[in-house]
């Protein structure tokens, strides 16, 4: 969340199970540079929502890597999202190498790929890893956009450093550096250097019509972040607090709490029960400082001989780690200690990647969760839909509902020809039996009964299924509908729901 960057961080070298960038002290020339670029072509296969049990469409797309250690190749985790089979070229190099995906972090928007033959890399060197480069400094980015298959270079200028959302998740935010040189497709995973070491990766812009040369790279502190987490194997993804807060720069509110008038402190606002500062900060508490970092009533902390907002602090953390944190509580100060055992659980509100839809198919009757993906595939209509999906997190709509499972869509038959009032109904209990995740629906409707009675959030009458109807028309629909399978769980085997003695 840094706000605004002077100096340049020294290139950092990490241990592990790799080594990135080159040996301190090396600098990496421009014909060296070349070298170590790729052109990523991603053969992909996007899920479908509407109607799961079916592969979607396949489609493609293409994008940049560079070499970031002596095997391994950094790009966008857009570049290579749903991929079923990639290829990387290097330039004069009409080979085609098969390349794969070892890590992917869609939260930070990288990943990181194998590429099993090692005559690629032959030639080719690990570009070094640079700082933040200053405002009004020239920068130079690398890649092979649209509009011819060569590689291509322009030039541009820093003109903020700021926190900002990255599209790839939708909810996701981390620092952000913006450039006045156009990131257009096929850009995307390209190194961004300045005096031949890479200061960020290109990887989202404005489209023509909304701001003009408008591009955004993402920062080494983050791409540091990514690449010492996997270290182990494994991405943990970033840690969160997951607390609100609020400014203090009411004068009468700060006297209110017996603050002194020092500028310091903000209000905890929200907990969030899932969260690792559940049960140790409450809403009222004031934030003095982290990690003994005195906190500003603007929420803004010194980091590194800068103005940074407090959240920096936590995105330096991995799980494992903790933060120590400063507080007034009834008005007498303690501190407490926060230990990031996991990361937020809840990931309905982000666009999800590789992962194909779950379901229950029952009666023709189509069960799905809640999630941004299916939110996209349907447009649904209800405003109830909305409200859950807003305030899943805010108002903690994950504690009763942990899963909120909808009935997204009906395959007409005769069955249900007159059940058309409850799609986009959020499913409240089955058979008397609470539905908190799909999981609950596949078990409630395998469950032997004469009837099923299916009860949804704010509709008044129930819709009931007569088990002896559904079993005669499964084979009916299947056929009708091309049902390959019944339904989806994650994590579990596909198998028919309700299936006949």
């Amino acid at each position: 969340m840094v706000l605004r960057m002077k100096r340049t961080v020294p290139i950092l070298i990490l241990g592990g199970l790799f080594a990135w960038g080159t040996p301190r002290g090396a600098e990496a020339q421009p014909a060296e540079i070349r070298k170590s670029l790729a052109r990523i072509v991603n053969s992909a296969q996007e899920p479908n929502y509407r109607s799961p049990w079916v592969p979607g469409q396949t489609g493609g797309g293409t994008g940049t890597g560079w070499v970031v250690s002596k095997d391994r190749l950094l790009t966008n985790a857009h570049v290579v999202s749903n991929a079923r089979f990639l290829t990387v070229e290097k330039e004069n190099d009409p080979k085609k190498y098969v390349a794969r995906v070892e890590h992917i972090a869609h939260d930070c928007d990288l990943a990181l790929l194998k590429v099993d033959d090692p005559s690629f890399f032959k030639g080719s060197a690990p570009l070094p890893l640079g700082g933040i480069p200053e405002v009004e400094s020239t920068v130079s980015v690398f890649g092979y956009p649209i509009g011819g298959e060569r590689l291509s270079v322009t030039r541009g200028v820093v003109s903020r450093v700021d926190f900002q959302t990255y599209s790839h998740s939708v909810v996701d935010s981390h620092l952000c550096i913006q450039i006045d040189a156009a990131i257009n497709p096929g850009n995307s995973g390209g190194p961004v250097l300045q005096e031949s070491s890479v200061v960020g990766v290109a990887f989202q812009g404005y489209s023509g019509d909304v701001a003009q040369n408008v591009g955004y790279m993402i920062p080494t502190p983050v791409i540091r972040h990514f690449l010492k987490d996997v270290e182990d194997g494994r991405y943990d993804r970033y840690m969160d607090l997951s607390i609100g807060t609020f400014p203090l720069l009411n004068p009468a509110h700060r006297r209110a709490l017996g603050l002194p008038d020092d500028d310091r402190g903000v209000v905890v606002s929200s907990v969030q029960s899932a969260g690792v500062c559940a049960g140790i900060l409450e809403p009222g508490d004031v934030i003095l400082s982290v990690d003994g970092r005195a906190v500003a009533s603007d929420g803004m902390v010194e980091l590194d001989g800068e103005r940074v907002q407090m959240a920096e602090i936590v995105e330096r953390k991995f799980l494992g780690d903790a933060v120590r944190i400063g507080i007034l509580r009834g008005g007498k100060p303690q501190e407490v200690r926060v230990v990031f055992n996991r990361a937020w659980p809840y990931g309905m509100q982000a666009t999800s990647y590789e992962a194909q839809p779950s379901y229950v198919l029952f009666g023709g009757l189509l069960f799905q969760p809640l999630t941004r993906n299916l939110m996209g595939a349907y447009q649904f209509h209800s405003p109830r839909i909305s409200y859950y999906f807003d305030s899943f997190v805010s108002r903690e709509v994950y504690k009763r509902h942990p899963e909120v499972v909808l009935l997204s869509g009906i395959l007409p038959d005769p069955i249900n020809t007159f059940l058309g009032e409850f799609r986009e109904g959020i499913v409240d209990e089955i058979n008397g039996r609470k539905v908190e995740t799909l999981k609950d629906v596949a078990d409630g409707f395998a469950q032997e009964s004469e009837f099923y009675v299916v009860k949804f959030v704010g509709i008044g009458r129930p819709l009931v299924l007569e088990r002896s109807a559904v079993l005669a028309a499964r084979d009916r629909i299947r056929s009708r509908y091309n049902v390959g399978e019944e339904q989806a769980l994650p994590g579990a085997e596909k198998v028919r729901v309700g299936k006949a003695d």
